[in-house]
């Protein structure tokens, strides 16, 4: 859900007084609409997270860590010209509205202190940052306008700033008195959904709140009662940051309490605001991030695969047509065996087939405009084209197979990437292999460090190893580990290989059943409830001459079953 302007206004109050007075260190953007202040507060270092995402703009304190880029877009070296070292003298939010304003105190050029402000307008598609000068002329932002009926609204450097206007006919929620409110309330028309009439006829209310409201009230009747309870509530300052979580998962936040979802819902009360945003943003923030910057990978490769499947139903057709070249042999024996009979110009061939049992007779058609001689040729040339079709179609069909199954692996890898550089060594890959081509006209390409396999340290101390891509499957099981290690693999599904470091030790039962989830966890079984999972030792894993990464045989295996815990993942990883 969007923020909206109450809670807003409680984060605004948390953020304030741990801002107040506080020097900006660093500014980075790890993403296009993702802005990140490194700032040294009386209570320690903090990092301030700047969104403008459209479906995730916010400001708050976070503890999540965040990739950058090799190299800074132009709005953050801007930021970093005018704010770094800029001290923080306070944080506002204009009444109701869903806006910040960080004032801050800098130094220009030559060293002479100056009025900088940092705007933050959280409005969703129109959200935006915005760096302005004493005078509050716009310096530059992260979006600018040049467009659209409203001129007050162009955002341009050296532009004067002004605030959005309000939405005509809209008066505040919160600014209006309880008999406006009621007022309002008793020229309302009553057909359709008490939520809708909230949305429609105030400002500062967002859907969730105003389907509170109306659940609250139970309907019309009580619809007055439920409005004034809500707004003695914020003006009382009874913000509690709440997570509304539905069969486990999390699915809205709010200032309050909500209980529209019934018994269903689940209400977490968090320490903070910021904690609170940084819990409901951080996985989906993440996965978004990462299929931004998988995208054109995942594009190629699904191309790849839906080009490969198609070219492979072509050719198994084709081997199916190529399964009848006996007749086409029988056909031709049947011609030469009864070239007397047969005249020029005749269209078929009525003769005994000596090949079934009975030798019944059988119509042979022929082409007119051949001698029996060029007919029966004619079928022998069939039967050897259909036979060496057969030949080459048998491997290409295996080769596309394989190269399809590895396709569909490097979709599984893509799927579960955790960082940008994930994405990078999975695309080194795939032009190593010749599977894509690098870019025409590129420089030559930069050789990336690999970032290594996942570490993990089982419950009772065996350290455990986690391939990240295909590429790394091969190291960690054909260099890395040790003959006498355990490797597990999900089973007839496309995963990680995942090792434990034995040292010549039989592994426990308990590290096996976590190495096991690991593996269920990396793998496409991981939405499944039960994952069959295969453990052998490494010296029994074969890599097959000429295969593609990722691809291995093995033996003597046996098999647990496993289930893929999220939460075990987390508690495993090593430091």
């Amino acid at each position: 859900m969007p923020l909206d302007a109450v809670t807003l206004t409680g984060l605004i109050e948390e953020l304030a007084p741990a801002l107040e007075g506080a020097r900006i260190d660093k500014v980075q953007q790890p993403a296009r609409d993702t802005l990140l202040l490194s700032v040294y507060t009386r209570s320690g270092a903090r990092r301030l997270l700047v969104s403008a995402a459209g479906s995730g703009e916010r400001l708050h304190f976070t503890e999540e860590r965040f990739e950058n880029p090799d190299k800074p877009p132009m709005f953050c070296m801007l930021l970093r010209k005018h704010l770094t070292g800029a001290r923080i003298d306070a944080v506002t939010q204009p009444a109701w509205e869903r806006m910040a304003e960080l004032t801050l105190t800098a130094r220009d050029e030559l060293g002479v202190e100056c009025k900088r402000s940092l705007i933050v307008e959280m409005m969703g598609r129109a959200a935006n940052v915005i760096l302005c000068d004493e005078d509050m002329r716009i310096i530059d932002c992260l979006r600018r306008v040049d467009f659209g009926e409203e001129a007050y609204r162009r955002l341009l450097p050296g532009m004067l700033y002004k605030y959005p206007q309000r939405p005509t006919g809209k008066p505040c929620f919160f600014e209006l008195t309880s008999a406006e409110r009621r007022a309002a309330l008793s020229l309302a028309g009553r057909e359709g959904e008490p939520s809708s009439w909230l949305l429609d006829s105030f400002s500062a209310l967002s859907p969730l709140i105003a389907r509170e409201i109306a659940h609250r009230a139970g309907g019309w009747t009580s619809l007055g009662e439920a409005m004034d309870a809500l707004v003695e509530s914020v003006s009382a300052r009874e913000l509690t940051p709440t997570l509304i979580k539905i069969d486990g998962r999390t699915k809205d936040f709010s200032f309050m309490r909500i209980n529209q979802y019934g018994q269903e819902a689940k209400n977490e009360t968090c320490e903070s605001f910021s904690a609170m945003l940084d819990a409901f943003y951080a996985q989906r923030d993440k996965a978004e991030r990462m299929r931004r910057a998988a995208h054109d990978t995942v594009k190629a490769v699904r191309t790849l695969r839906d080009r490969t499947a198609r070219k492979l139903a072509s050719q198994r057709e084709e081997l199916k047509k190529s399964a009848n070249r006996e007749e086409l042999r029988r056909r031709g024996d049947l011609i030469t065996a009864n070239l007397w009979r047969a005249q020029k110009g005749v269209r078929e061939l009525e003769c005994e087939d000596y090949y079934t049992e009975g030798c019944p007779t059988v119509k042979i058609k022929l082409d007119p405009l051949k001698t029996p001689q060029q007919n029966a040729a004619q079928a022998y040339k069939e039967y050897r084209k259909a036979e060496t079709a057969e030949r080459h179609l048998t491997a290409l069909i295996a080769e596309g197979e394989e190269r399809l199954d590895y396709l569909e692996s490097v979709l599984d890898v893509l799927a579960r990437v955790e960082s940008e550089r994930d994405v990078q060594e999975i695309r080194s890959e795939l032009m190593d292999t010749g599977v894509i081509k690098p870019p025409r006209g590129s420089a030559k390409r930069r050789k990336i460090k690999p970032a290594g396999p996942l570490h993990f340290v089982s419950s009772t101390g065996y350290e455990i190893l986690v391939g990240r891509n295909n590429a790394q499957n091969d190291e960690l099981t054909t260099k890395t580990a040790r003959r006498t290690d355990m490797w597990l693999h999900a089973q007839r599904v496309h995963g990680s290989h995942v090792i434990i470091r034995c040292m010549d030790i039989e592994p426990d039962t308990q590290t096996l059943a976590e190495a096991a989830s690991l593996a269920a966890y990396y793998s496409e079984g991981r939405e499944s409830g039960k994952v069959p999972v295969d453990y052998t030792q490494v010296r029994r894993v074969k890599k097959p001459s000429g295969s593609l990464p990722g691809k291995v045989i093995y033996t003597d295996y046996k098999t647990i079953i496993a289930e893929p815990d999220e939460a075990l993942v987390n508690a495993l990883k090593a430091n």
